[in-house]
């Protein structure tokens, strides 16, 4: 299981926005190269994202779907990478101050990725989180509000 936070120096309504506008998510989350609306009303509970990964000449045409929303503190996704089985991306908003505290909690459910879960897996993860919650972070500082 990954586990990271983040300080993000806005309040937790305003990373809530960020979280909530599925528009957003190619501009931060780490893989995607596009994500377009799939099902529902992002974030609501079943809504999900359908999104595409350019890997060398590999295109993967996978979807997240919502499992928990409640708002303006907990998002959990799904994320179904097809073949590779599928995840749960859980974001938990914390007040810090008048800043916010983000987690991101992600582990395998199911398929390849469960199967062949473990700590070198949990390493590489640990840096996409990195990376994904510094996007997040300064796309979410530059917003107005």
């Amino acid at each position: 299981m990954a586990v990271r936070h983040k300080l993000i120096r806005k309040s937790p309504d305003e990373v809530w926005a960020v979280l909530s506008d599925r528009d957003s998510y190619q501009e931060w989350v780490v893989g995607p190269s596009e994500s377009r609306p799939a099902h529902g009303r992002w974030p609501e509970l079943g809504s999900s994202l359908a999104y595409t990964v350019r890997i060398g000449p590999c295109v993967l045409h996978n979807q997240t779907v919502v499992r928990r929303c409640e708002p303006p503190r907990i998002l959990e996704l799904e994320v179904d990478s097809g073949r590779l089985g599928t995840t749960r991306v859980a974001f938990d908003v914390r007040p810090w101050g008048e800043d916010t505290l983000l987690r991101v909690d992600e582990h395998p459910l199911r398929g390849a990725e469960a199967a062949l879960h473990n700590v070198a897996v949990d390493a590489v993860l640990q840096l996409r989180h990195r990376a994904m919650l510094n996007r997040l972070a300064a796309y979410s500082e530059r917003q107005e509000g």
